[in-house]
């Protein structure tokens, strides 16, 4: 089936569209229909600290009970089978959400921007800048805890 819009997060995203593989077991029981199944598919996005493009599998696993439209249970308790037909698109988009990494990487040891001038450091390791930091800053370079107004020195600088 092809992936519903808006399946995912802002950093990282199954493309409307993308192709979801499922796999399901359908069972009637007493009280509607369980659904109980695995999907799979791929899903798209930025690493979280350096902003490369990174492409991450997902294998959930699904679960959920559709209930008959005279059930007296709560809408936001269980799907609702309408028309002999269950829509598994909240099923979908709930299972693969919470299966996305909160800050996806596209390595465990990513060492993100410079801070200075936002070149990937993975790409350059040695990364390094020769001129001084930003001149407004300079008279605070000097600055120590002694110099703090209001602060006494603390047991060991005595």
């Amino acid at each position: 089936m092809p992936a519903p819009s808006e399946l995912g997060t802002v950093v990282l995203a199954v493309p409307e569209g993308e192709p979801v593989q499922l796999e399901l077991r359908v069972e009637s029981v007493m009280e509607g229909v369980l659904v109980t199944g695995t999907a799979r598919t791929r899903a798209v996005g930025e690493c979280a600290r350096c902003l490369q493009d990174i492409e991450l599998d997902i294998d959930v696993d699904l679960q959920e009970l559709y209930v008959y439209p005279e059930s007296d249970a709560e809408d936001d308790e269980a799907g609702r089978v309408v028309d002999d037909r269950v829509d598994l698109d909240p099923l979908l988009r709930d299972a693969v959400v919470l299966a996305l990494p909160f800050r996806p990487l596209c390595r465990d040891d990513c060492p993100g921007l410079c801070p200075r001038c936002g070149a990937r450091l993975a790409d350059d390791p040695g990364h390094g800048h020769d001129e001084p930091d930003d001149p407004r800053w300079a008279a605070l370079a000097g600055w120590t805890h002694d110099d703090r107004p209001g602060t006494s020195p603390g047991p060991d600088e005595e």
